[in-house]
This record gives structure tokens, sequence and C-alpha cells, in this order.
């Protein structure tokens, strides 16, 4: 999925090209591409399948030609996750009715790449055999209050257990009740599932989407797909896969481990994958200059030198013809800034 606009990482992530395409964390490598990368191994390149806005198509291609242009899906607007997965899901089951798919977003991060691939490797094998849907949960490593949470009904790292709910965002106090509990993982939002159990469960707790896309099926792998496409795909319910399926099915299975994950939702949880110097500080780009300053994020995507005096606990970021300049403490009021 990588439709997305990354509003908070403004002004690096516009909606001209997105964070998912850019090279968040200074390594080379696009978000987009990382997500790739993690899943060597597992799927085969001639198996991805990228759902994204049709503004982003050129992108997806350019940074990702491995990928068969017919399995680049373009959304004519974007309507919540549960359209996206249903569209895909619906054209995969065409190509392939006994297909095993992993959803993932796009735009997060995973450092603990093999025991990645361990996890997905197990949750496809359960799949595989059983008609239940999947969820990968994130052990917890602090009371994060910028995620939501799934209750499972054992404690277990590494094993297929029930999902007995799903949780909001937290208060604090309540994050941190759910991390002295153990039963409570981050909600990654990355499922696994047999293609025909997505279909028989879109059927049943979002009728309206999947009628929209028997309604679109016909059209598939012909020039009128597009056409077709842009007349119904703006008239499906705008729900997240969440709310539309993963609340309320008696299927859902987690299986959690530590992954080193993040959604890199803020310039602040970047700020936490990057090694910090003596004083608190981070940058990345090619030519940062810190003189008395502490607790500060400096990201430079151009060829400039930056020089920064006297602050403390700030964010400077810098792209093209944008800049901020933004207390750490304020980040949340980022998305309002740039609007």
């Amino acid at each position: 999925m990588a439709g997305g606009i990354g509003s908070r990482l403004w002004p690096l992530s516009t909606p001209d090209i997105p964070k998912q395409f850019i090279d968040v964390l200074g390594v080379g490598r696009s978000l987009i591409q990382l997500t790739v990368d993690r899943f060597a191994g597992v799927c085969l390149p001639q198996n991805f399948w990228v759902v994204t806005g049709e503004k982003y198509l050129p992108l997806v291609k350019q940074q990702l030609p491995a990928i068969p242009e017919s399995q680049i899906l373009a959304e004519p607007e974007g309507r919540n996750t549960a359209p996206c997965i249903a569209y895909a899901s619906w054209k995969i089951q065409q190509k392939d009715p006994e297909a095993n798919i992993v959803v993932t977003p796009a735009d997060a991060l995973v450092l603990k790449t093999d025991a990645f691939k361990e996890t997905i490797s197990k949750a496809l094998e359960f799949t595989a055999e059983r008609d239940a849907v999947v969820t990968v949960g994130i052990a917890p490593t602090r009371p994060e209050t910028g995620y939501g949470y799934i209750h499972a009904t054992e404690a277990l790292h590494g094993q297929l257990v029930k999902v007995s709910e799903f949780k909001e965002k937290p208060d604090l106090d309540t994050a941190l009740r759910y991390l002295e509990d153990g039963h409570y993982f981050w909600n990654a939002g990355i499922f696994v599932w047999n293609v025909k159990t997505i279909v028989s469960e879109l059927r049943a707790y979002a009728p309206q989407i999947a009628g929209v896309m028997d309604e679109l099926a016909p059209a598939f792998y012909t020039p009128r797909e597009q056409e077709e496409l842009r007349r119904l795909f703006p008239t499906c319910e705008k729900i997240s896969i969440d709310y539309a399926v993963m609340e309320k099915s008696p299927r859902i299975y987690v299986i959690a481990e530590d992954l080193a994950w993040s959604d890199l939702g803020s310039w602040g949880s970047v700020m936490t994958q990057l090694k910090a110097d003596e004083d608190g500080n981070t940058a990345i780009g090619p030519d940062v200059r810190l003189y008395g300053c502490r607790n500060c994020f400096v990201h430079t995507a151009e060829e400039k030198t930056v020089v920064v005096e006297g602050l403390d606990g700030y964010i400077i970021a810098q792209s093209a013809d944008r800049l901020l300049i933004c207390r750490l403490s304020q980040e949340q009021h980022i998305k309002e800034y740039s609007a």
C-alpha cells in the first residue's frame, strides 16, 4: 500500500512526493525500496503488487523497475485501506485463486529483517492451511500513545494466537497498563491471508465495497480497466480495513515479535532511528554543523551547508524551497502549519 501523503514529515514529504518515495533515513534507499528489500527470500519481485495513487505511477515504476507494470495499481483517489486491499485482492484472485497474500504499508521501517522474514513465513504457512486472518503485532518496548494496540488471548511471542480485540491509541496511563499486562502489541498494519479468505471477509463485513469490486471485475486485465476504475472506485465506502473487517471478524490471529519496527510517522520517530551525538543531536545532510545545540534533529535534503547555534529540542528540516523550524514538542501541529 503506497498511496499515503505523509503530511507529518513536511517539508521533506509532500503530496507530490510523499515519504514512501523518499530516502528519509539517509541510507540511499527510499522507504518503499526498503519495504521490497526486506521481503527478499520470501517473495519474488514478479509476485509483488503495489497499490498507489495515479500521480505516483511514474515514481513506483522508477524506484521498483523489477515489479511488472501490470501489477502497479493506480487508485483514482484515496478511499482508505479497505477499498485499496479489496481492489488488489479481487485482481489477484482472478490471476491466482489460491494466492497467499501479505499486505504491508510502503512507508514503515523494520530493522530486524531476519526476524521479520521468519514471522511472515510462519504467518503464510498458517494462512495457507486455514481460513484465518493474521495480523503482525509488534512487542512494545515503551508505553507508546501514538499507535493502536492488539489485545491477544495469550502473551506469546513468535506464535499464532487469537486476537480478542483491537484498541485505539491510548493515553499514557493506559499505555503503561498495556505494557505491564504483556498481552498487548502494537498494531503495525501488516496482514497475512489467503485471497479466498479476505474476499469472503469483505463480502461478509464490507458488502458495499465487495459489490463495487464485483461490478469492476469484468474489466480487469482489459483496456477498459482504468476507465471503469475511475468511475466505480470513488463510490467505495471510505473506511480502513481495521474498521471494515479486523474489528468484526472472529477469524483474527496475531503473531508478535520485537522487529525494531516504526511507522516513521513523525520527525520525532525518525530521530529515534538515528545515532545521536553526546548532546542528543541527530542530523542527516552533507554538511550539518551544530554549535551549542541539544536534542535537535536536522534533515537537509540538498547539497547545502547548514549551521545551527544554541537551539534545544528543535526540528530543522529543509527540502527544495521549503524550510521547517519547529519545536519537537509541537511537531503534532506540522500538518496544520503546512496546510
